[in-house]
């Protein structure tokens, strides 16, 4: 401070010295001198004594200002009394003096001293701005050059202590000129020196300095706070130009996609963002998702099938809320995922629903396609068959996802009719899905099958005597076929038994098989039947098979024994003569019966119904031999009654009876043996069997119409004759011509009778010659028709007995 106060009183000295030269005393001293600092001594300046300054009352009289001064009264010192602020003293820096004015008075006499004191500036005030924070606006699209003016710092100094110069700190997009003003005062604008971009750079800091010039300097600084304005001059951008998603079909309706998010570099509205579908997207691909436009969602809308559209393009832009918008654009490629959910679809694009039994194997009855909606794995599809072991049928893949389903065995209607065809399709995702499809496969019937009989053979068994258009049997075939081919026709092979054809024997009913007899048989005429039924379908070509019906004519007890030997007329007695010397067991007759019947019903067992003397004959039950117990005595009746009964077995059993009259005599004129010819007699044969003869009759005109016929139709077409079957017996079999006599060795009496009888039953006459050496005679049997025209010599057949047989 020394230095400073030698300065000090140094100025004061000066001003002293000055003031001696005007009628005013002038100090000059520096502001803020120190409170007691003496400026000067006002008694020795003013010429006045010290001493005498208390006396006269010295004072000073202010002007408008504060007591800053006051005299020593003691020492006349003039000092300072309250420290001097220039800058408060004299705020306004319209110049750069500041004068403070006083006036010294003193009384005893009355002076009035004018006294000014020149309050020198100091640097003691920094330059200051208005605001530590200057805010400025610029435009981004301010072009470089331009200028902004700035708010200056002021210093309460002056002089060459007030505002030198402005500093700002390092910029590159920013500088400052200086300016005076007329009054010196500095003035300072913000110079843009390059391109503003609020992008890179929204706010600029600066610090401004302001710096005086005083010594030392001293300076003031402020912030300039630049905030740079947006221009709508960036479009909003996405990150990429181009997005894939991938999206799993069937998507729940909501399911967020992507967020996108475009960035613009801009503020405020220029900033803001809002979010569409361009005309570039199809209403299909708007349909299925939907743009929230504030923020970028892209969610799902609608149900996201796989197989309708494997996968959509959206493009979105995205524009700014600015008056003039700018905008960007993407595309969004949502790829979708496919998920196993269709099944696998089996399509029959041909099909034969029925094929004929006999089709060729590898006939295709059924072309097949599959599909599957899905793809990859998904879409894989296998066909089989699940019992295709049990079929006759296989798949043949044909090309892809074709199938033909052909016949690979031969088919048989008759076992199985219909196929039912299950088609087993399943896919190869996870899970795997199925599908089936049957079909049905139904087989024609071809005629294929001949009819069957149950048996090769059939034998039937017919009572004789038996009524006209009885049903003998049911001759049912089986054809397995089916429809016309099934359906069967049933006749009698044709075959003729002497003369007469099969068909007017027996009928069958050609739509059942029934077979009937036409006429009633006599078990004694015809023993036996046998000939063939043919069963015949109506199939094209038609099918046939044969069965051999065998009928067997059963007997019937419908024939009375016939005593043929010993022969007499009806109702006469037999009067048989024996030599009364006949030895014991002397064979007296035979009675012989003859019955019709055969089996039992033919049996005969003879017995006595009435005789005169039990003990003297007996019977031989079996043969019919009578021969005696024991010889005559002379008290024994010469002629003895007896009554023989011939009975059959039959049941009821039949009977014929038979009177004999035994004679005993001396001496028998013929012999037993020989053998008595016994004449035809037309009388004989009507007592016999008159109604036989009417019936023969009858027939044998029929016979001669039938016959007559049979010629006129052989004539108009001829056809050789088939030989008829033989029969049991040789009667029977020996009819087949009207011509043919039957001829017999007789050597027996007795047989003689029995087969007389037998044959004009038949309608036959019976013709007897003797044999040339006399051992027996041969009678023929001629038929009635042809008894006039025909000998007895034409074709004959001959049965010879050994006369050994005879009794």
């Amino acid at each position: 401070m020394a230095p400073r106060r030698r300065c000090r009183i140094g100025l004061v000295v000066l001003s002293a010295v000055w003031s001696l030269a005007s009628a005013v005393t002038r100090y000059s001293i520096p502001e803020e001198i120190p409170v007691g600092s003496v400026i000067a001594n006002i008694a020795a300046d003013l010429g006045l004594d010290a001493h005498s300054l208390l006396e006269r009352k010295v004072k000073l009289d202010y002007i408008h200002s504060k007591k800053y001064l006051d005299i020593n009264k003691d020492t006349g010192e003039l000092f300072i009394a309250e420290e001097i602020d220039r800058e408060y003293l004299c705020p306004a820096k319209t110049s750069s003096f500041c004068f403070l004015k006083m006036d010294v008075i003193i009384e005893n006499p009355v002076r009035i001293f004018n006294i000014e004191l020149e309050i020198m500036d100091i640097n003691d005030n920094a330059p200051q701005f208005r605001r530590e924070r200057i805010p400025l606006d610029i435009s981004e699209s301010a072009t470089p050059g331009e200028r902004f003016s700035l708010t200056n710092a002021v210093d309460a100094d002056v002089g060459e202590n007030s505002i030198e110069t402005y500093y700002l700190s390092e910029s590159d997009e920013f500088t400052i000129e200086i300016q005076s003003g007329s009054d010196g005062t500095k003035y300072v604008d913000l110079v843009l020196k390059a391109s503003l971009d609020r992008e890179k750079q929204a706010l600029h800091t600066l610090t401004l300095t302001a710096v005086d010039g005083g010594t030392p300097a001293r300076s003031g600084t402020a912030s300039l706070i630049i905030q740079v304005l947006d221009v709508n001059d960036n479009a909003p951008q996405f990150d990429r130009q181009v997005y894939s998603v991938d999206l799993i079909e069937n998507a729940p309706i909501g399911t967020l996609i992507m967020h996108l998010n475009a960035t613009d570099l801009d503020d405020g509205l220029n900033s803001e963002i809002t979010y569409s579908f361009t005309l570039y997207t199809s209403e299909k691909t708007q349909e299925k998702f939907s743009l929230d436009p504030n923020n970028g969602e892209i969610r799902v809308k609608d149900v996201i099938d796989f197989e309708e559209v494997r996968s959509f393009e959206m493009y979105v832009e995205a524009k700014d809320k600015a008056v003039n918008p700018l905008s960007g654009q993407c595309k969004i490629l949502v790829f979708i995922t496919d998920l196993n959910d269709n099944q696998p679809e089996i399509t029959i694009k041909s099909f034969q629903s029925s094929i004929k039994e006999n089709a060729p194997i590898g006939t295709v009855i059924a072309v097949i396609s599959v599909s599957d909606r899905d793809s990859g794995d998904n879409g894989k599809i296998v066909l089989s068959i699940p019992n295709a072991f049990m079929l006759p049928f296989a798949l043949n893949k044909s090309s892809e996802d074709f199938f033909a389903l052909i016949l690979i065995e031969a088919l048989d209607r008759e076992q199985i009719n219909k196929y039912d065809i299950t088609l087993h399709a399943t896919d190869k995702g996870t899970p795997p899905l199925t599908d089936n499809e049957t079909i049905s496969v139904t087989i024609q019937d071809i005629n294929d099958n001949a009819p069957t009989f149950p048996r090769s053979i059939y034998t039937i068994h017919l009572m004789e005597n038996n009524e006209p258009g009885a049903l003998l049997a049911s001759l049912t075939a089986r054809d397995p076929d089916l429809h016309e081919n099934q359906y069967l026709v049933y006749f009698i092979i044709e075959k003729e038994i002497a003369n007469t054809s099969m068909s007017m024997l027996f009928s069958i009913n050609p739509e059942n098989g029934n077979l009937y007899a036409l006429r009633t048989f006599d078990y004694e005429r015809e023993k036996e039947f046998l000939f063939h039924i043919e069963a015949r379908d109506s199939g094209l070509p038609p099918l046939s098979s044969n069965v051999t019906v065998h009928i067997i004519l059963l007997d019937q007890n419908d024939n009375t024994p016939l005593i043929v030997s010993p022969w007499r007329p009806q109702g006469t007695v037999i009067e048989q003569k024996i030599p009364r010397s006949s030895e014991k067991g002397s064979l007296v007759t035979k009675v012989i019966a003859l019955d019709a019947d055969s089996m039992q019903n033919s049996r005969i067992t003879y017995q006595f119904l009435q005789i005169t003397d039990t003990p003297l004959f007996s019977l031989d039950q079996y043969n019919g031999e009578i021969r005696t117990t024991r010889m005559f005595s002379y008290r024994d009746p010469r002629d003895q009654h007896l009554v023989i009964i011939a009975r059959d077995n039959g049941e009821p059993p039949r009977s014929a009876t038979v009177t004999i009259k035994i004679s005993t005599v001396e001496q028998v004129v013929t012999q037993l043996t020989e053998t008595t010819e016994v004449p035809i007699e037309f009388d004989l044969i009507t007592d016999l069997n008159l109604y036989l003869l009417i019936g023969l009759g009858s027939v044998l005109f029929l016979l001669l119409i039938t016959i007559l016929v049979i010629i006129v139709l052989k004539c108009q077409e001829p056809k050789p004759s088939q030989a008829a079957p033989q029969g049991r017996n040789s009667i029977a079999s020996q009819r087949n011509s009207s011509t043919i006599a039957d001829s017999t060795l007789i050597s027996s009496d007795a047989y003689w009778y029995s087969l007389f009888l037998a044959e004009t039953r038949k309608g036959k006459v019976v013709v007897r010659q003797p044999l040339p050496n006399g051992t027996g005679f041969i009678v023929s049997s001629i038929p009635g028709s042809a008894a006039l025209t025909e000998t007895s010599a034409s074709r004959s057949s001959t049965l010879q007995e050994s006369s050994s047989d005879l009794p």
